[in-house]
C-alpha cells in the first residue's frame, strides 16, 4: 500500500510512490518531480510543519500525467469527466486535471484526499482563495533548484533572500504573499509576450494575492 495511517496522519514509504511515479515520467521530468518533492518538504516545514510530509507526497504526484500523449489526456478527461475547452489545450494545461484523478485512482481517495488532489489541480494555474497547501505546491513547482529558467531563478532567489531575514510568522507569510504576486506577474508578461491565452483562474490568483494582503490570516502556527 506504500502508507501506514496513524491517527490522522500519514506515514509515507516514499520510495515506494517514487518507484510508481518514475515509471510514468521521462527520466528528464522525474528529476524535476523528486525537485518538486523536496521543495515542498522544505516549504512545508517553514509554513505548515505538521504536513511537510503530505506536501511531499503531493509535489511527488504533481506531474504524474505530464508525459501522456494528448490522446491519453483527452482519453482520461472523458473517462473523468473533465470539461475541457480549447486554451487547456493550447495552454498544456491538461495534466493538472487528469493528473488529480489519475493519482486518486492509482493510489486511493484516502491518499489522494482533498487537499492532495487541489494542490495538484491548482499546481500551474493558481486560483483565487488558494489554501496555504495549495501555494506551497504551485510555489514548490516553480522553484525547485533544478529549475533554469530566468523567471524561476529569479523568483527563487526573491523568495529565499527574503525569507532568510523573516523573523515571524506573520512576515514570513508576507514574503510568500509577495512572491506570489512576483510569480504570476512573470508568468502572465511571458504568456502576453508569446501572444498566448491567459488562464482566467491564473488573473484571478494574481489579484487575490495582490489585493488580499491578509490571504493568510486564519493561520494561526506556533513560531
Amino acid at each position: 500500500m506504500g502508507y501506514i495511517k496513524n491517527g490522522d496522519n500519514m506515514e509515507y514509504d516514499f520510495k515506494f510512490f517514487e518507484n510508481a511515479v518514475k515509471a510514468l515520467e521521462t527520466e528528464k521530468r522525474f528529476n524535476h518531480t523528486l525537485g518538486v518533492q523536496k521543495e515542498a518538504y522544505e516549504l512545508g516545514k517553514i509554513f505548515i510543519p505538521d504536513k511537510a510530509d503530505k506536501l511531499q507526497f503531493a509535489g511527488l504526484l504533481h506531474d504524474i500525467t505530464k508525459d501522456f500523449t494528448l490522446e491519453k489526456h483527452l482519453e482520461l478527461c472523458e473517462k473523468y469527466s473533465i470539461s475541457i475547452d480549447k486554451s487547456n489545450i493550447v495552454s498544456k494545461l491538461l495534466h493538472a486535471k487528469t493528473g488529480c484523478e489519475y493519482a486518486r485512482e492509482l493510489f486511493s481517495t484516502e491518499l489522494v484526499d482533498d487537499e492532495v488532489y487541489n494542490g495538484i489541480y491548482y499546481h500551474t494555474t493558481g486560483r483565487k482563495n488558494m489554501s496555504l497547501f495549495e501555494t506551497i505546491i504551485y510555489l514548490a513547482d516553480y522553484i525547485e533548484a533544478g529549475r533554469t529558467f530566468e523567471d524561476c531563478v529569479q523568483l527563487r532567489k526573491y523568495f529565499y533572500d527574503n525569507i532568510s531575514t523573516a523573523n515571524s510568522l506573520n512576515s514570513k507569510l508576507e514574503v510568500l504573499r509577495k512572491t506570489m504576486v512576483l510569480s504570476f506577474n512573470l508568468t502572465i508578461k511571458n504568456l502576453i509576450d508569446e501572444n498566448k491565452q491567459i488562464d482566467s483562474d491564473t488573473v484571478e490568483a494574481r489579484n487575490y494575492f495582490l489585493m488580499n494582503k491578509s490571504v493568510f490570516k486564519n493561520i494561526s502556527l506556533e513560531e
